[in-house]
């Protein structure tokens, strides 16, 4: 970017050009992402502390998404081989139009900046203070979406291992839902399918922010992902993996026919 210059983290959640990119521009470096921009850590400070020149120009930047937007945080050393933030920094979901972003950016700043995050920070051994990244894209409609770990976790199998459910994956990461589970293998053979049950799905709601919707009874225990798209995710996570590195965590989703990368970080080990 020229204007603003994305951070490493934000380079590892999604890959995004200097201006908003258009629908058609969306594929980085063969990675299908939605359309949207990466914003620096200086630059989101500036707006948290009300700079009105940073403001104008986050504005300009991100006016011409389609709506709503997801608002995503993004900090420099966020996620990890050694530490996750999941939890402490937020991120905010139908964000209704670009006029609503910077008080998105001051709430993820903020968060950044919480008792809980820095003492986080400190337990794994950060003690400079954050500088929070963040990417704004526009919010997709999905018909399902989850996390898919390009190793496993668990076992460190060469491996991949994806969790799923119906509706954004909010459902997936937040724990509301117990997700249908995957185990594939690196040929494509499908080594595992087990049905989770996935009572709710997580749908945006017209006004902004989102809602908790029940699922028709027949869907709840159905898998929601079939081999075609676990296929697709083969795909993805090879592709990942030549950009990144070995070992990522992607966070995914499938809207209208098409797949999506939302996030991509390094797989944190267990106990950080």
């Amino acid at each position: 970017m020229k204007e603003v210059v994305p951070l490493e983290k934000a380079f590892e959640t999604a890959i995004f050009g200097s201006k908003a990119v258009g629908l058609g521009d969306a594929m980085r470096d063969g990675l299908p992402v939605p359309p949207g921009v990466a914003l620096s850590g200086p630059v989101v400070e500036a707006v948290a502390a009300e700079d009105e020149r940073a403001i104008a120009k986050v504005a300009k930047m991100v006016r011409p998404l389609p709506a709503p937007l997801a608002v995503r945080s993004s900090a420099a050393d966020e996620d990890g081989a050694a530490a996750s933030f999941a939890g402490q920094h937020l991120t905010l979901l139908n964000v209704p139009s670009a006029d609503e972003v910077p008080s998105a950016l001051r709430e993820i700043w903020w968060s950044a900046n919480s008792d809980s995050a820095i003492t986080y920070r400190q337990r794994v051994g950060l003690f400079h203070r954050p500088s929070v990244g963040v990417v704004v894209q526009s919010l997709l409609d999905p018909d399902s979406a989850g996390v898919m770990f390009t190793q496993n976790p668990i076992t460190g199998d060469d491996e991949l291992m994806i969790e799923a459910s119906w509706g954004l994956g909010e459902a997936v990461v937040s724990g509301v839902v117990i997700p249908d589970h995957f185990r594939v293998a690196r040929s494509g053979e499908v080594l595992e399918r087990t049905a989770g049950l996935k009572r709710i799905r997580i749908r945006a709601l017209g006004g902004g922010g989102t809602c908790e919707e029940e699922v028709p009874a027949e869907l709840a225990e159905q898998l929601c992902l079939d081999d075609a798209q676990l296929g697709e995710l083969g795909a993805l996570a090879d592709r990942c993996e030549q950009v990144y590195g070995r070992a990522r965590d992607v966070e995914f989703a499938f809207a209208g026919g098409s797949l999506y990368l939302l996030q991509c970080r390094a797989v944190t080990v267990a106990g950080a």
